[in-house]
């Protein structure tokens, strides 16, 4: 049986989640009668970690209010930058996410990133566990109730992906100062000390060196630092004074 009418605005950031029909203004949604609003705006495609602020004919909400006959709702963004009280920031990627991963840890940036499949369960487990933000473009794995916070992240582009990431969170940045291959932090490292895990012509080519404490891979500025430090330079410019 159907209930109550809602009129429901999305923000013009969200309408990607909706049908082109719920994309204008006060678009007509038949509710249950029973069903909160969280629920309601999850129906109609909208992951909750998305959602700002939900207005009920101008006043605010909660996802647990149950929405009555002829009620105006709007459903506003996420407020940029977005705040993640109740831990440290830090962020947990899913497995279609490892260049995004592997940019924010040149950043210095906690980003914890599964290279296989370990499944929507054990990843929305796993960002309760270490309450870490979980980023994906899966509104699936984001609709689950297990994860501790969550991002859709917008773009399939590592460049815009960046971008998204530090423009929502400004997570403090601090380059050079952690692994890009497992996350673990660097420290400097004596050319004597790691001379066994470098080949001949890096040993005569360069004198500076860090070491993952982790996982023991070595970096030195070799053929890629160019592009790397690019990576660096542009992100310090575009938001390292909003996150310091």
């Amino acid at each position: 049986m159907n209930g109550p009418v809602i009129f429901v605005s999305v923000a013009p950031e969200l309408r990607l989640f909706v049908s082109p029909e719920r994309r204008a203004a006060a678009a007509p949604v038949v509710t249950d009668g029973v069903s909160t609003l969280g629920h309601v705006v999850e129906s109609l495609g909208v992951p909750l970690t998305e959602a700002g602020r939900l207005l009920v004919d101008g006043r605010p909400v909660p996802v647990s209010h149950v929405p009555a006959e002829g009620e105006r709702v709007e459903v506003r963004a996420v407020s940029r930058p977005q705040g993640v009280p109740g831990a440290p920031l830090r962020f947990l990627l899913d497995v279609h996410l490892g260049t995004l991963a592997r940019r924010l840890r040149l950043l210095g940036v906690d980003a914890a990133y599964e290279s296989e499949d370990i499944g929507d369960p054990a990843l929305a487990a796993l960002s309760a566990a270490e309450r870490r933000v979980l980023l994906s473009r899966d509104r699936g794995l984001l609709r689950r109730r297990e994860i501790w916070a969550g991002a859709y992240v917008y773009s399939d582009r590592p460049d815009e992906q960046l971008k998204d990431v530090l423009g929502r969170f400004a997570p403090r940045l601090a380059p050079w100062t952690r692994c890009t291959a497992c996350n673990g932090p660097l420290q400097d490292a004596d050319k004597d000390a790691v001379r066994e895990h470098l080949e001949h012509g890096t040993r005569h080519t360069y004198d500076v060196f860090a070491q993952c404490v982790a996982c023991g891979r070595v970096y030195w500025r070799g053929a890629h630092h160019t592009r790397l430090e690019a990576i660096v330079d542009d992100a310090m410019r575009e938001f390292g004074a909003a996150a310091a």
